[in-house]
């Protein structure tokens, strides 16, 4: 990629969600054009682009027709129809990260597969057709407990996964192409986002630790820097940096690790583009994660990723039990927090565990972000005007 000049780069988003949104903030300050496609008419992103379109990113014409319309294709999101992204890409149209990368990422089993294969740490598997083939493998002795089942395609935030820790566990198995891993005895959950332009530069983030919500199994709490020794800190930074070269994949690559009782890592998963453990970097990063994934699709010097105040970010989910228009209480008392910058993502309608928004909380220490924190989770809750 040469030179910007002043509108005249046309960038194209598949998927309008707040990933999209946030992407667009960061590109508007360049002033790029962004282009969105989401088959929902008030989805996040399509509210703040320059051009909306309406269309589903699994329909091969809707993904081809738009991706003829801008100058550089990226997403927001994995499952997308490689098919019409590979047409795309072989009429001259610039897709990054590589269409190659998606359809690797879109399969849990291939992903794994590629891990064993180049040498990187991650929980022993195999691969299995059905629920049934798990069932025989039980019966067999070839299976112990305890285990996780993750469904190869169409799962995430917690979706597709099931953990099979005994027998009475065994009627949460799901019932598809999947893989089995041994299940890790995990003493925390850690993240590394490292970016790589088209002339080799890489950068990656400081690592951060990931709390979940147990009910959901989504991030509920994110702490940065994550309070791991320096060695940990610095391999997991390496073989996060040695992935992203060995996709050979331009783009920004959010690598997820289980580090074990032992203080053993393994790579757990990946994705493709900005993610949710990188939402802290806007304000306690020099560079965000949005600046830095378009730094590198479009060839610009990687930015520096040094953290400037320590931070906690909290997901904002839907209360359980509530659905219909969203309603936010609290806000106007977690804002008096010191230190407290919320986000909100522009949904309209809640439910339980949606992706609402999210809180960074940015403090002298650590431990003072983390009583922020704890107090704003208290104060701040997503509720609905409906009487439900």
């Amino acid at each position: 990629m040469g030179d910007i000049y002043s509108g005249n780069l046309k960038l194209g988003i598949i998927a309008g969600g707040q990933l999209a949104k946030m992407l667009i903030q960061e590109a508007s300050k360049w002033d790029i054009s962004t282009f969105v496609l989401d088959q929902e008419d008030d989805c996040p992103a399509g509210q703040i682009a320059t051009r909306f379109v309406r269309g589903s990113r699994f329909d091969f014409e809707a993904v081809y027709n738009f991706g003829k319309l801008v100058d550089v294709l990226t997403y927001e999101i994995e499952s997308i129809n490689v098919e019409a992204l590979y047409k795309l890409k072989s009429e001259g149209i610039q897709l990054l990260p590589d269409p190659s990368i998606l359809e690797l990422i879109q399969d849990k089993g291939k992903q794994k597969d590629f891990y064993w294969q180049h040498g990187y740490p991650t929980a022993p598997y195999q691969h299995y057709a059905s629920k049934n083939e798990i069932l025989e493998a039980i019966k067999q002795g070839r299976l112990k407990f305890p285990f996780v089942q993750k469904q190869c395609k169409e799962g995430y935030d917690g979706r597709g996964v099931a953990v099979i820790n005994n027998e009475h566990d065994v009627s949460k198995l799901l019932d598809a192409p999947s893989i089995v891993e041994e299940k890790v005895t995990i003493d925390r959950e850690i993240s590394v986002i490292v970016a790589r332009n088209a002339s080799g530069q890489i950068k990656s983030f400081p690592v951060v630790e990931m709390e979940f919500e147990p009910n959901a199994n989504l991030v509920d709490k994110l702490l940065c820097p994550a309070q791991i020794p320096e060695n940990i800190a610095r391999d997991a930074q390496q073989l996060a940096e040695s992935l992203i070269e060995s996709m050979n994949m331009i783009g920004l690559l959010a690598v997820e690790f289980f580090l074990d009782v032992h203080q053993k890592l393994y790579i757990n998963e990946s994705a493709p583009r900005p993610h949710n453990s990188g939402h802290h970097t806007i304000e306690s990063n020099l560079t965000s994660q949005y600046e830095q994934h378009l730094r590198a699709i479009l060839n610009l010097p990687l930015g520096d990723t040094q953290i400037l105040k320590p931070a906690v970010m909290v997901n904002l989910l839907g209360e359980p039990g509530k659905q219909g228009p969203v309603r936010y209480e609290g806000l106007k008392e977690a804002l008096a927090i010191e230190g407290v910058k919320i986000h909100l993502y522009g949904k309209k309608q809640t439910r339980g565990y949606r992706k609402m928004g999210h809180i960074t909380i940015v403090a002298n220490t650590l431990q003072e972000a983390s009583e922020k924190a704890e107090k704003v989770k208290q104060i701040l809750k997503v509720t609905t005007w409906s009487k439900n």
